[in-house]
């Protein structure tokens, strides 16, 4: 079979530096608030913390070669911040950027692309303590990081990614509590840390076009809320569109309250409206720095929410199907999931979309014939990606696509309770292991896409009948 992905499309895998890295205090590097809050009494499952994590920080020579072995054209990797910046401003830590640098030497000799996200998730404690996302000084401190980074890794670095799912960072860690920082806060103080964070993101794009040694390609990867309409009919297409351009008053999961600002330059209508006495201060102006131009549109999608129009034409989300398929994460398996996601971002904002992150979490394990058999994982991963071909066949300007994730790893406030990798680690030996899904993965980055088309394979054992 022939591919629809372009020619020049990028196939990756993602990972972030405190979910694999380890090494948490070595060699001058800094507390993050994931280090934090990981040592926290009940924080996270079964008291696991990403101290040691993959050894990724120790390791990265061997991770290169797996990575080689996939077939990767791509690695999204992330930056410790208090790794580089052991305070988050100030000192810079030579042994902590050196480790970086020598990382995207390796993966170029591999012949692995790099593409650098400046922000996922390690906050440094020390500006933390200072106020963190809600001191207004907070945009700057991560400007002045931005431009460390830039200077020392742009002569070989022309893939940026700004901020990593303000959803979850903001949200989940300033509203929920659930994730670092750890904080409750009311909804204003929320609303005015993710404003600050955009903030961030505006001024550190200025800070890459102006300081890049390489002509830079500049994005930011949000969460991407999908909702999916069960039919092609217009109305429970225009029901699903309703629901993905919704803000409610109760949360910040939403696309448009963090898609609009940066990319259309203010905070949608109906945000503001959903929002109303909760509304954080912001000057007009801001939007001034928030809005920059974006070379792509990363988004995160995981799984959607099946949505159909009732009676009123008003939307109704359709309740999954009892004992439907699911990942261990309990996240419905949603197949339209990448077509409707991109689909509905590249028609708002009118960009090149890149799948940031996209896979599934299974309890997977070594066989006893030394192998890792993640059949689901594959037939997951075939599902979604045949969606987002068909997107591209229907004229959507996608540009890459990034597996999460390239091995397992600390899977934040859920420990190592999950496995997303397409590499296995056995986290007591560090022994790496290629499952199913990396080879599956090596052929399908080799034919474009083609191998897609194949005729999954199935067992020819006729299945025993109980009665």
């Amino acid at each position: 079979m022939s591919s629809s992905f372009p020619t020049n499309f990028t196939w990756g895998a993602a990972a972030a530096s405190y979910q694999i890295e380890g090494a948490w205090k070595a060699d001058g590097k800094g507390e993050s608030v994931w280090d934090m809050l990981s040592h926290q009494k009940s924080k996270v499952w079964d008291g696991h913390t990403g101290d040691t994590a993959c050894d990724h920080y120790n390791r990265y020579k061997d991770d290169v070669r797996l990575m080689t072995q996939v077939g990767l054209q791509a690695y999204r990797l992330s930056i410790s911040w208090p790794r580089v910046m052991p305070d988050g401003t100030g000192k810079i830590n030579e042994a902590g950027l050196a480790f970086y640098d020598n990382l995207i030497d390796e993966l170029l000799a591999a012949d692995i692309q790099p593409w650098v996200t400046l922000f996922h998730w390690d906050y440094p404690t020390e500006l933390f303590n200072r106020g963190g996302w809600l001191n207004p000084d907070s945009p700057q401190w991560f400007a002045d990081y931005t431009a460390v980074i830039v200077d020392r890794l742009s002569d070989r670095v022309s893939h940026w990614i700004t901020l990593n799912e303000p959803q979850c960072f903001i949200g989940l860690g300033h509203s929920d509590g659930k994730h670092a920082p750890g904080l409750q806060l009311g909804l204003r103080e929320v609303l005015k840390a993710g404003h600050n964070s955009l903030i961030a993101h505006g001024i550190a794009v200025q800070t890459i076009r102006a300081r890049a040694k390489t002509a830079p390609q500049i994005g930011w990867a949000p969460v991407g809320c999908v909702n999916y309409p069960t039919s092609d009919k217009p109305e429970d297409i225009a029901a699903a569109y309703a629901v993905m351009d919704g803000v409610w008053a109760d949360n910040c999961w939403n696309n448009r309250w963090w898609g609009d600002a940066p990319i259309l330059g203010h905070y949608p209508e109906q945000g503001l409206q959903a929002y109303g006495k909760n509304l954080p201060h912001f000057k007009d102006s801001d939007f001034d720095i928030i809005q920059q131009p974006l070379d792509f549109y990363g988004c995160n999608i995981y799984h959607g929410k099946a949505t159909k129009a009732g009676p009123d034409g008003k939307p109704i989300l359709v309740e999954k199907d009892v004992g439907g398929p699911h990942t261990h994460f309990l996240w419905e398996r949603s197949d339209d999931a990448l077509y409707w996601g991109t689909k509905y971002l590249s028609d708002r904002y009118k960009l090149p979309v890149v799948i940031t992150e996209n896979g599934l979490t299974m309890p997977d394990w070594v066989s006893l014939d030394g192998r890792v058999h993640d059949t689901h994982r594959i037939d997951f991963l075939q599902r979604y990606l045949l969606g987002l071909e068909r997107a591209i066949k229907d004229g959507v300007d996608v540009r890459g696509y990034f597996q999460w994730s390239i091995m397992d790893n600390f899977e934040w406030a859920e420990g190592y309770k999950h496995r997303f990798g397409l590499i296995h680690i056995d986290y007591e030996t560090q022994v790496r292991t290629l499952k199913d899904s990396a080879y599956w993965y090596r052929d399908v980055i080799q034919s474009n896409g083609a191998t897609l088309h194949d005729t999954p394979v199935v067992s020819t054992t006729p299945p025993l009948a109980y009665t």
